[in-house]
């Protein structure tokens, strides 16, 4: 339990944090998401991108958060954004392509991750899409060693798949009926 002083300084901290973080929307500056992320449970989509083959579309990530993997593209919903707008930005910005997708997310998992606070907590939501347009041809990852960023169509689950996207390994190796709206 806090104080009533002490309640007033917090009050004016947030209210100098808030002042200085800019429009939520349009993301947060990186200290403050780090700050969210650690009291608050993110909300996140991913994009389960598959093909008339079956074939499933991964990104190669490599950061010191989850290490170097494939991983399914996805991002965090913003203050008063659609998870429809999310979608169709996490498919431009990591794809460089546009989506169709399906208006009801094929799985939801809630994830947590107990040896660390930052970023320990989602809320994910899986959505079965389909290219529109192609994803840009210039991140496509050859057979050599991917980089980061970069995507490949995938037959399987592929070996090197982030271990906190296992939870997907059913979905990629099992091509969803796509219906979209």
């Amino acid at each position: 339990m806090t104080t009533a002083h002490e309640d007033d300084a917090l009050a004016a901290l947030a209210d100098r944090l808030l002042a200085q973080s800019g429009d939520p929307r349009e993301g947060l500056p990186e200290p403050v998401f780090r700050l969210a992320s650690q009291l608050v449970p993110m909300v996140n989509v991913d994009l389960l991108i598959q093909d008339e083959a079956g074939r499933t579309l991964l990104t190669w990530r490599a950061d010191e958060l989850y290490g170097p993997g494939w991983h399914v593209p996805g991002g965090i919903i913003r203050f008063k954004e659609t998870s429809a707008e999310r979608i169709a930005k996490v498919a431009q910005s990591e794809l460089g392509c546009t989506v169709a997708f399906a208006a009801d997310p094929v799985a939801l998992h809630e994830i947590m991750t107990p040896e660390r606070n930052l970023r320990g907590h989602f809320i994910s939501l899986l959505y079965a899409c389909r290219t529109k347009t192609p994803p840009a041809p210039d991140r496509r990852a050859d057979d050599s060693r991917p980089q980061n960023g970069q995507w490949r169509w995938h037959a399987g689950c592929p070996e090197q798949l982030i271990r906190v996207h296992e939870m997907y390994r059913a979905h990629i190796d099992r091509p969803h009926t796509f219906r979209h709206d």
